[in-house]
């Protein structure tokens, strides 16, 4: 990492927490790999439902099984994988449709979650950084138009 780091940047890779990663992912993924941190994306555009975010989270982060949608079990696969980790991890959500109802309604609750991983990781001796690229809100469906993951009729 060069001398002329940002205080901001060096603040988030100490303490960990959230980024925007339309604006800082660039930058931060240099340092990041400076520091030891692993990079895990969560490819969340076909995501429409809380257990899909959660399925492409378990994806990103090469989590043994697939917990279900709990919140509690959410907090258990941050831990864990942040355990694995020797530094911490940076989880990106790509592409997440926070404007649609069923993310909206888990919002806070998912943020809290986020949250708290950040200070789990603090007290294990790792960082924690997340950032969600918000994609808006998915079209609404259409009549005779299949809506899944490879979008093609079965």
């Amino acid at each position: 990492m060069s001398k002329a780091v940002d205080p901001k940047l060096k603040q988030l890779l100490r303490n960990g927490g959230d980024f925007d990663p339309d604006t800082g992912r660039d930058l931060l993924s240099g340092a990041a790999a400076d520091k030891g941190l692993a990079w895990c994306v969560a490819k969340c555009d076909k995501a429409r439902s809380r257990s899909a975010v959660f399925r492409a989270v378990v994806k990103a982060v090469d989590y043994p099984q697939f917990f279900g949608s709990s919140f509690d079990s959410f907090f258990d696969c941050l831990c864990d994988s942040l355990l694995d980790q020797k530094e911490g991890l940076v989880l990106v959500f790509e592409k997440l449709h926070s404007a649609d109802a069923a993310i909206v309604m888990d919002g806070v609750q998912f943020m809290q979650v986020l949250n708290d991983a950040v200070g789990f990781a603090r007290d294990n001796g790792r960082v924690f950084i997340f950032g969600i690229q918000h994609a808006g809100k998915h079209p609404d469906d259409k009549p005779g138009v299949v809506n899944n993951w490879s979008d093609e009729p079965s």
